[in-house]
């Protein structure tokens, strides 16, 4: 499995137990929809490993207590400390309406109400407090906050997103 074709679920924080136990901390706004994960990809060394799981509990908030099957022990524990854990795209609930996936809208157009269109979204940079649609407006890097409210309509037939966003935010770049 490659990581292109996964999701980052989340990552092994610490260790549980004398028994192998791990917890991981999941990066969603759902946990539930992962308490009955039977396996798991575990990056480890650059590649993915399947790790199949024997038990799991969901804890407080978004933390899931898991043993592994073959991880009995500390030691096994902490080989897999701190390593990040994928499943398969295919695993994700499909979104409907104006939600959708930083990684599904790669390559769509982003269109403007007032300005028209703008260009080609290129990457999601989510590194600041507020995500950012990264945009390729003919060679131009432009940067449109993920707003709510500015998103008027997801169209993934089409592959377009339309917004509307303040008067001269877009003419700041362009």
């Amino acid at each position: 499995m490659r990581k292109e074709d996964c999701f980052y679920l989340g990552k092994i924080v610490r260790k549980h137990s004398f028994k192998g136990e791990v917890v991981a901390k999941l990066d969603t706004d759902e946990p539930e929809l992962y308490e009955n994960l039977e396996s798991v990809f575990v990056a480890i060394g650059g590649n993915l490993v399947p790790f199949f799981i024997e038990n799991r509990l969901l804890q407080k908030g978004n933390q899931l207590r898991i043993q592994f099957d073959d991880v009995d022990s500390e030691e096994d524990a902490d080989a897999i400390l701190g390593c990040e854990l994928y499943l398969p795209l295919t695993f994700l609930p499909k979104l409907t309406g104006n939600k959708f996936y930083f990684h599904e809208i790669i390559g769509f157009e982003i269109e403007d109400v007032n300005y028209g269109p703008i260009g080609l979204i290129t990457g999601v940079n989510d590194s600041s407090a507020q995500p950012l649609f990264e945009i390729d407006a003919n060679g131009v890097e432009v940067f449109i906050p993920m707003i709510d409210h500015f998103i008027k309509k997801v169209d993934r037939d089409n592959k377009k997103i339309m917004v509307e966003t303040p008067d001269g935010l877009i003419n700041m770049y362009l």
